[in-house]
């Protein structure tokens, strides 16, 4: 009997240390990748610029010429308190919004400096998206649920279709004589999320339409509060698994035989003054943001133009600035996976996050906040996720396919401005 058992725990151990040798030999490429990403964020620290309060401010508002536009922001307000013209605080307030969306944008980059590209790369889809979310969250305080569903859904369109559309487009005229190629396996998840993200707001719009609920005026309300729970379950396991298991999503592959890029590599400020501007920018967003929402109606009646296609159409261009640039500029450099990271990744974190977020604090607030998006901005979302699915099925992008998704968002953007806004919460 001891001689069986001395048997039976060498034969485990032999197991134990065939795995451990199997682990070892199977991922040398992953542990030479993280201790390149270790030292080059050692580096990266070390060379960590101290500057002045003067400094900072030189290199964060004086170094970029859109910051030109900084201005209109306090003159949108000027505009507010001095007359009732709700178009033209609401066209000065989107012009003072771009040079900040811009911003936000460059401090993120800033502080991903110090993060390293994996947190960084998040950090970039969080903060692209925090516009919307504010002006969301401002809207939904304010009672204004069909605002709050068409800017989430406008974001969502315009990230797939424009972004990603121009960024295949000018990465094809760039590289006009070969397809850029991006990882396969990770656009097919990105649409499986995509499509998920259409199954939540699908069900509770059908139940509403089929008036098939069990109790009629709660049951609509009770399973998209249940769906949001769900959806933010999921959106937490899938930056689990891509943060832990295929961080590659979020990280620029490189060739180890190559010279890394030197663009953006040093800091142009230190962690905390990166911090600092990005609470100063996300607060004159904040105010700017509830000031915004309370003139979308008056900007509807005053210039004519559907409350749907200002929520769905003009408040997301603006909003994905910064996305919009990134993305353009990764294609440029023929990095097509960091530039799908954030096209696609601020999609779904928006359709898999802010939107069940949005719910579940309507919820705390005492609003009825659903998923009940109407018949048409549901079946818009379907055919647009099915349309960005065919086109990364193959892993290959070209400015051809650049340019149909570009059309295609001009079909949306041209749909709902004759898309009458439909009352509704």
């Amino acid at each position: 009997m001891p001689a069986f058992m001395q048997a039976q725990m060498g034969l485990v151990n032999e197991v134990e240390l065939k795995s451990l040798l199997e682990q070892e030999t199977d991922s040398p490429q992953t542990n030479a990748a993280s201790l390149m990403e270790q030292g080059s964020l050692r580096e990266r620290r070390a060379k960590a610029p101290r500057n002045s309060v003067v400094q900072s401010f030189k290199i964060v508002i004086l170094s970029n010429k859109l910051n030109l536009l900084l201005p209109f922001g306090p003159l949108a307000i000027l505009v507010h308190y001095l007359t009732d013209n709700k178009g033209w605080f609401f066209l000065l307030s989107l012009v003072g919004i771009t040079p900040l969306a811009e911003r936000l944008g460059y401090a993120t980059e800033q502080l991903a400096c110090y993060t390293g590209a994996t947190v960084g790369g998040l950090l970039n889809a969080t903060f692209g998206n925090v516009i919307e979310l504010i002006i969301s969250i401002m809207a939904l305080k304010n009672g204004m649920i069909r605002v709050v569903q068409l800017t989430l859904l406008g974001s969502i369109l315009s990230n797939m279709l424009l972004v990603l559309g121009c960024a295949f487009f000018c990465g094809g005229l760039v590289f006009s004589r070969k397809d850029q190629v991006f990882d396969k396996r990770n656009a097919v998840v990105s649409s499986g999320m995509l499509l998920m993200a259409v199954m939540g707001l699908l069900f509770p719009t059908v139940l509403h339409y089929t008036q098939s609920e069990v109790h009629a005026g709660s049951s609509e309300l009770a399973l998209s509060r249940f769906i949001s729970c769900i959806m933010l379950v999921a959106y937490a396991a899938y930056l689990f698994f891509q943060l832990k298991s295929q961080p590659s999503f979020y990280t620029e592959k490189t060739n180890p035989n190559e010279e890394t890029s030197n663009d953006n590599e040093d800091p142009e400020i230190s962690k905390w003054e990166a911090i600092i501007w990005l609470s100063i920018f996300t607060a004159w967003v904040s105010l700017l943001s509830g000031y915004l929402v309370d003139a979308i109606e008056g900007t509807s009646v005053s210039w004519k133009i559907p409350i749907s296609f200002i929520s769905v159409i003009l408040l997301p261009i603006v909003g994905n600035a910064a996305e919009h640039a990134g993305a353009i500029m990764f294609a440029m450099k023929d990095k097509l996976d960091p530039s799908l990271g954030v096209a696609i990744g601020s999609s779904i974190q928006i359709s898999m996050f802010a939107v069940p977020f949005c719910v579940v604090i309507g919820w705390m607030m005492g609003a009825q906040m659903d998923l009940n998006f109407q018949i048409f901005e549901t079946a818009t979302l379907f055919i647009t996720v099915i349309v960005v699915a065919f086109f990364l099925q193959e892993g290959t992008s070209n400015y051809f396919k650049g340019l149909m998704l570009i059309l295609c968002y001009l079909v949306v953007a041209a749909s709902f401005f004759v898309h009458e806004h439909p009352q509704h919460g």
